[in-house]
């Protein structure tokens, strides 16, 4: 026997699930539903199939091909309109020579095929219905039939009123090729509506058949979630894929499950994925093939799609994930939403109880979703973090992301232009920094690639090799998981916010200059850039004496990024390296967690007799000190030594932060000398440095620019070491120079849309001469000051203050975290 599957359907009520794909190429249990279609067929010993289409035929032809893989022969027959369900059928012409079975390709069952079409066949039936019982049959063919099983009645899709039954049309039929003569080829001719009551009022033999089993329709994501709950729990009879491990839950093959996942079955897991420590599995879920649940991932009752990414803390309750979906950073998808294919949910993100979200949407970090999204797209207005563009590795910044950004950045800087690029010693960042190479040769640019090293190396030889930007690419020291791009201008700082911006237009609109093919450039390798800047690092400091005091440090620091030039500058300076507490940062595993072990640094460096111990990010951009008493300076502490160092060396201007302490003017006027305030954005600090250079030529200290002493921590480091050796001086006695001044920080909570109406009420309060609108809002108070600045990356403001005590410094801060949090009441 053969069988016709009518897979033309477009599910627009599965909608999104359907946005991009037919109603039977939906999955369940990670395979098509067609799949499971065509296995009935096959174990009821049908192996002819011709498949109707209309909707999408391609995708489905792609998949099934010729259907031998799947054991069967397969034959299609595609409409080019509609031609109901019956039309649709005699569309396959000559196949239909013999008795035949009608199914759809988008309802899952499991009733007996063989029992119907030995039914059929007993009662000498031109057209056999199979039918089965439901508790609402509003949405189906409602059909009486008498005892031997020959319909009587029936009505499709009536009201309650004109309800008769609880038995309805499966949509599964048994025919003979003749009931196909009562309508010509090409008209639209549907079933239940057309042929069989037609059928009916000539009194042919129409049969109907009850079966026990299960049938479900999908017609709704109600009942695609129901039937996938069905399946796992054994309701209906279909394979499910992969290896029973433990009693319900299934796995497929190359899966990495982390011994400390908690599964509850029944659970079925694709293959390929990648399931994190503590990440809890609940029962009735599936997890499609590829995806990747990062740690304390919590997922219930949820049928999520193939390569899928969870972060770590992110919780996923009775919904649908279609695939490529992002579920970043403790985000939360709750009951009967559905998140459609490539959509983001950033960080602490919420979708509330049946929202829909259209394809390509993106939820920006923090925001609620309460209402369905079905327009607009998932790219987000900015692109550009606080540094460069920041994301997750493979999930956020993928080869083709970073092709697509060095083309923009190629474009912005015009063909011909020379561009330097490196990266850190990851594999991850490797392979964007050679995603980033080919955009940028796309757009004509000559590349020359620096290979491996730190910013301050790339920063150092943009300006050395006089080349028209550069691009660095580098681990984050925020998030083990994360890597930044970061652009530089010709000067070899951060690209300006203008720049940003129309980096980010050419990007969106794909806007990309594109070189001809005599015109591309090979990328250019530069040999013995990370001996030039180690050396660059000696110049500044007094190696004779240096070597003389022979310093000894305990140090924290990356071997797999710093190691090679860590090692040949201490060897030159002849600094004695002390145990470096490796292990400690190993298992702490970024710059700003590694902060976690200097109650152990400050003991060792005390215990060791060391000079004073050392914490470098693992890119050179950062650093942290102890002195040899085991104080620790850090954040504005840093700041305020590294404008004295200046202030003693030469006097002059310093740039800090409008963050930094007060006490910085009052060491100013000590040493005749002036502090310029800026913007707390990398871009506005740097801008301001590299100003001053042009204005000041006098502002280096020792041939070494303020702009490496906030922006390299080897060179810092060098130099304050050489400034003390220099001066006879220890790092403690030159940090107690340093009046006592008292900070205070906090975050809190500002939604994206209140953030404007936060500062505007900020703004009206305070008399004007005690305000400054340099950054955010700072507020002058008679004892200290209260800055309020927006994030530019959460939904958050923070608060920053300064007291003449601890006490008024934190009560400064309360005080307007109490004020914005009362502002964001009433707004909302």
């Amino acid at each position: 026997m053969k069988a016709i599957i009518m897979a033309g359907g477009e599910g627009s009520r599965l909608r999104p699930l359907t946005c991009g794909r037919p109603k039977p190429m939906v999955p369940v249990l990670n395979k098509p539903v067609m799949c499971h279609i065509i296995d009935l067929l096959k174990q009821h010993g049908i192996t002819d199939i011709g498949v109707t289409l209309q909707y999408m035929p391609e995708a489905i032809k792609d998949y099934f091909g010729s259907g031998s893989q799947f054991g069967v022969n397969i034959s299609y027959f595609v409409e080019e309109s509609p031609l109901g369900t019956a039309g649709s059928v005699k569309n396959a012409g000559n196949f239909l020579d013999e008795t035949f079975l009608v199914i759809s390709g988008d309802a899952l069952t499991d009733l007996n095929l063989s029992k119907a079409i030995e039914f059929h066949r007993n009662q000498c039936s031109d057209a056999t219905i199979l039918l089965t019982r439901v508790d609402c049959p509003l949405e189906y063919g409602v059909v009486i039939t008498e005892e031997n099983g020959r319909i009587r009645r029936f009505l499709e899709k009536p009201s309650w009123g004109e309800v008769f039954s609880d038995t309805v049309n499966t949509g599964i039929y048994i025919l003979e090729p003749g009931v196909l003569d009562y309508f010509n080829q090409g008209q639209v001719f549907d079933f239940s509506k057309d042929l069989f009551p037609r059928l009916l009022k000539d009194k042919k033999p129409l049969f109907g058949l009850v079966q026990q089993g299960y049938w479900c329709d999908i017609g709704n994501l109600r009942q695609y979630l129901q039937a996938h709950y069905d399946a796992l729990s054994g309701k209906v009879k279909i394979s499910i894929p992969g290896k029973e491990i433990a009693q319900g839950v299934w796995v497929g093959k190359g899966a990495l499950i982390s011994d400390s996942v908690e599964m509850e079955g029944p659970l079925l897991i694709g293959e390929n994925c990648h399931i994190g420590k503590g990440v809890k599995l609940g029962s009735c879920s599936v997890i499609g093939e590829g995806c990747v649940l990062k740690e304390g991932t919590s997922v219930k009752r949820s049928v999520i799609w193939n390569h899928v990414f969870t972060g770590s803390g992110a919780a996923v309750r009775g919904a649908v994930l279609c695939s490529r979906v992002q579920v970043q950073a403790n985000a939360q998808i709750y009951e009967g939403a559905v998140i459609g294919d490539d959509s983001v949910i950033r960080e602490h993100g919420m979708i509330k109880p049946d929202v829909k979200l259209w394809p390509n949407k993106l939820v920006d970090m923090g925001s609620v979703v309460q209402s369905s999204l079905i327009w607009g797209t998932r790219l987000p207005k900015k692109i550009f973090g606080l540094e460069g563009i920041t994301g997750q590795v493979n999930v956020d910044i993928t080869p083709e992301y970073a092709c697509r950004a060095g083309a923009a950045f190629g474009s912005c800087r015009g063909a011909g232009a020379m561009v330097v690029v490196s990266c850190d010693n990851y594999p991850s960042s490797g392979m964007i920094k050679d995603a980033l190479v080919a955009g940028l040769q796309s757009a004509g640019v000559k590349v020359f690639d620096l290979g491996i090293g730190v910013t301050p190396m790339h920063r150092m030889a943009v300006r050395f090799m006089a080349a028209n930007g550069g691009i660095h690419v580098k681990k984050s020291p925020w998030h083990e998981e994360k890597t930044s791009m970061l652009f530089t201008d010709s000067r070899g700082g951060n690209i300006s916010r203008g720049e940003e911006r129309k980096l980010e237009n050419i990007f969106m609109r794909e806007d990309f200059q594109r070189a001809d093919i005599s015109r591309l450039n090979k990328p250019q390798s530069v040999h013995g850039m990370p001996e030039a800047y180690i050396q660059s690092i000696a110049r500044q400091a007094h190696i004779a004496l240096l070597a003389d005091a022979g310093l000894r440090i305990v140090m924290i620091y990356d071997n797999t990024n710093l190691e090679r030039f860590i090692a040949p500058l201490f060897k030159e300076l002849n600094i004695d390296l002390l145990d470096n507490c490796q292990e400690e940062l190993a298992e702490e595993g970024s710059w700003y967690n590694c902060q976690s072990v200097l109650p152990q640094l400050s003991k060792s460096v005390v215990e060791q007799n060391a000079d004073l111990g050392v914490i470098l990010d693992p890119n050179a951009d950062s650093l942290l000190l102890l002195d040899g008493s085991g104080r620790v300076i850090k954040d504005e502490l840093l700041t305020a030594l590294i404008a004295l160092v200046i202030l003693k060396e030469q006097g002059g201007s310093v740039v800090v932060p409008i963050t930094a302490p007060r006490i910085i003017e009052t060491l100013a006027g000590q040493y005749s000398g002036q502090v310029i305030r800026t913007k707390t954005a990398v871009q506005d600090f740097l801008e301001q440095i590299l100003q001053l250079e042009n204005q000041e030529p006098g502002s280096r200290v020792r041939g070494i620019s303020q702009f490496f002493m906030h922006f390299d921590a080897l060179s810092a480091l060098v130099r304050i070491m050489s400034f003390c050796v220099e001066n006879d001086i220890s790092l403690a006695e030159l940090v107690d120079e340093i009046p006592d001044f008292f900070l205070d920080k906090k975050e809190v909570a500002v939604p994206w849309e209140a953030k404007g109406t936060v500062i505007r009420k900020l703004v009206e309060n305070p008399p004007e001469e005690h305000l400054e609108l340099l950054d955010g809002v700072k507020v002058y108070h008679p004892e200290g000051w209260a800055l309020v600045l927006p994030d530019p990356d959460k939904p958050i403001c923070r608060v920053l203050s300064e007291g003449t005590s601890m006490e008024i410094a934190e009560s400064l801060t309360d005080m307007y975290v109490n004020k914005i949090s009362e502002i964001v009441g009433a707004a909302v």
